[in-house]
């Protein structure tokens, strides 16, 4: 059984200016950002991760850098692990753009999967792509690893609704996924998924946690149903 640690990127200016910025490498960590980064390191250092692998997003790679250098990794980028596409509400901020992207992984945790994006992908094409890129990594490991992914708020709360056997998709549309919260789930791409734990704060704690950040990616959905 592998057991996956997945684990948010640190805190971006998008996050802290609430754009919805899904663009490829897209943008790097604030001050906050790198903090929440190196905190990964005293809290998951004494894990047995066997590898560390991260989104093409620079993003998760500055995440993961604190932690793959302690452990002696290196991080390994992955196609398939990015975030969400915003379609054409990219780099938008307003309202009316937040509630469309919430609003759209809301429908696609409700089941309506075959929901687009506006001006972008639906939620068939996004499990397609995340389920092939869990299913690489595992394959490259024995059966029994612990494997560090670094990935997105929206990416990893939607697929672990949709995958995780033992818990409602409604439980991950509810609850925040914070910059460096971690989602712990055990299994395979053949047996299934199920989830140990889900820690939305940051990995440091509340210390760590920007209050002030609008941060769309890591908030609940369930205001946004259509």
């Amino acid at each position: 059984m592998t057991r996956l640690l997945l684990i948010r990127h640190g805190q971006t200016p998008a996050n802290v200016a609430g754009i919805l910025e899904t663009t490829i490498p897209g943008p790097g960590l604030t001050e906050l950002g790198r903090q929440q980064a190196e905190a990964l390191v005293e809290a998951l250092g004494g894990e047995p991760i066997a590898a560390i692998h991260v989104s093409v997003m620079m993003r998760t790679s500055l995440t993961a850098s604190p932690l793959a250098a302690h452990l002696a990794l290196e991080p390994s980028v992955r196609e398939g692990l990015h975030e969400i596409e915003a379609g054409a509400l990219e780099g938008r901020a307003d309202r009316d753009a937040v509630r469309g992207y919430l609003g759209t992984l809301a429908a696609w945790a409700d089941g309506a999967l075959d929901t687009p994006m506006p001006g972008g992908a639906d939620g068939l094409a996004f499990f397609d792509r995340f389920d092939a890129a869990v299913a690489r990594i595992v394959a490259e490991h024995p059966d029994d690893a612990t494997l560090a992914i670094v990935s997105h708020g929206a990416a990893i709360r939607v697929w672990t609704g949709g995958r995780g056997a033992n818990i409602d998709p409604a439980f991950t549309s509810s609850h925040e996924l914070d910059n460096t919260g971690i989602v712990i789930v055990d299994g395979g791409p053949e047996a299934g998924w199920t989830v140990e734990s889900w820690m939305g704060e940051p990995i440091g704690g509340a210390a760590l946690e920007d209050e002030g950040a609008v941060d769309p990616a890591g908030a609940p959905l369930e205001d946004h149903r259509a």
